[in-house]
């Protein structure tokens, strides 16, 4: 120490980074609602069975399997745009057609065909998803990450807003078809976005053969102190929030008797306004608390606001109550989407970016594809009431394994103050 104040690194994020970040989110959001509640939605009003409603939340497993592909995109590069960049493009270009298809074969009387494509949409935009990550990893200094994730993850929340609440609107009007082939044209804002943006400098950092960007990403991640815990505690963190959100769609419309209308205007645009404040509040929070109390924090908000759920279940159709669950519930989750993206992304060694991204975050993703998959046959069981404190109670293995392993984290603060 010299006693002199040294000139403390900028935590800002240059202006058209913060735009990049929020059009990538939007790309990357857009596609998930059009095979989860939007087509729960449509299902819902089709009167297809709550059983088989549950069972189509497995069409997302590609989330979950992205990591078997991802080492493609750190080996190869692809149509002369870098590794991240071309990969971003080809995907959206393939998610475009899936998603027309998709629109083509939206009837009751296709449910198989209608799964196949909703998988092919799953697939490419896990694809997307997998290059998405790698280039937010690989541009945004530790310092920006809190920020630019919260914006990246607003703008996330914006496309979902489009796919989920507007598409409930404007099917209700001109029908499924004409819906998601909107949503496929909307898709080319991510493909501008694409074209105009900035492959990152990869400084010889490129694996030379296929087998080095397979083995070697899971080499370098498995050799650190502590790499099970993390994968332990990236499985658990969101486990009880993911499970919660599984069958909402359903309970709002089914159960308590909401029009896809309400849902669209209330659920939607409501707890978009509250993710977004959520994320952005909790980028900005993250620039000065440590990870360990961040996640702890974010985390026990998440599973308390699972109550909410619960007491709508008791209580019935309720405006003010849905309002108030909405917004508690989105506006956590969006902070404990925060901080796990961020968790996420100090776990990366930029060299694997695109696959030690891929296995953590198809990790975060399986209790809302896998076990999701079985909400129906548990409210089936139990009943609303019940699967609503099991979704709370869900949340509690995760914090323990969080506060038990919390010495483990990869670092002690997320404003680089503190030491790994």
């Amino acid at each position: 120490m010299t006693g002199r104040m040294e000139p403390k690194p900028s935590q800002t994020v240059s202006g058209r980074r913060l735009v990049e970040m929020a059009l990538l989110g939007f790309a990357s959001g857009l596609p998930l609602a059009l095979t989860a509640s939007t087509m729960q939605a449509w299902l819902t009003v089709a009167n297809v069975d709550i059983r088989k409603i549950g069972l189509f939340n497995q069409v997302q497993i590609p989330y979950t399997l992205k990591f078997l592909w991802s080492p493609l995109v750190d080996r190869y590069s692809l149509l002369g745009l870098g590794r991240r960049r071309g990969w971003m493009l080809l995907s959206q270009l393939a998610l475009i057609a899936a998603i027309v298809c998709m629109g083509m074969l939206a009837s009751a009387e296709h449910l198989p065909l209608v799964a196949v494509a909703a998988l092919a949409v799953a697939f490419f935009s896990a694809t997307q998803d997998v290059a998405v990550d790698a280039y937010r990893t690989d541009s945004l200094k530790e310092r920006e990450r809190g920020l630019g994730t919260g914006v990246f993850i607003s703008g996330y929340r914006v496309a979902m807003l489009v796919s989920g609440a507007l598409a409930l609107i404007i099917a209700a009007s001109v029908g499924w078809r004409y819906t998601y082939w909107l949503m496929a044209g909307l898709m080319m804002i991510g493909v501008l976005t694409t074209l105009n943006a900035r492959e990152p400098d990869a400084d010889g950092q490129q694996p030379r053969t296929l087998r080095a960007a397979v083995v070697e990403p899971f080499l370098d991640y498995f050799s650190r102190r502590g790499a099970a815990a993390m994968l332990v505690l990236v499985l658990l963190y969101k486990l009880g929030d993911a499970l919660a959100g599984s069958l909402s769609t359903t309970f709002f419309i089914r159960e308590l008797g909401f029009t896809m209308q309400e849902v669209g205007l209330i659920n939607k645009v409501l707890g978009l306004a509250a993710t977004i404040l959520g994320a952005i509040a909790g980028g900005l929070w993250m620039t000065r608390l440590r990870l360990y109390p961040a996640l702890m924090g974010f985390g026990i908000l998440q599973a308390l606001t699972n109550l909410g759920f619960w007491f709508l279940a008791l209580i019935g159709k309720s405006y003010l109550g849905m309002a108030a669950v909405v917004a508690l519930e989105n506006l956590t989750g969006g902070m404990g989407a925060s901080a796990v993206t961020a968790l996420l992304m100090a776990l990366c060694n930029a060299r694997y970016s695109a696959t030690q991204f891929a296995l953590l975050s198809a990790l975060a993703a399986v209790g809302r594809i896998l076990i999701g998959a079985r909400s129906g046959y548990m409210v089936e069981a139990w009943g609303w009431p019940q699967f609503f404190l099991v979704t709370c109670a869900a949340a509690i293995p995760g914090l323990v394994v969080l506060h038990l392993w919390r010495n483990r984290l990869p670092m002690s603060t997320l404003n680089g103050s503190g030491a790994a």
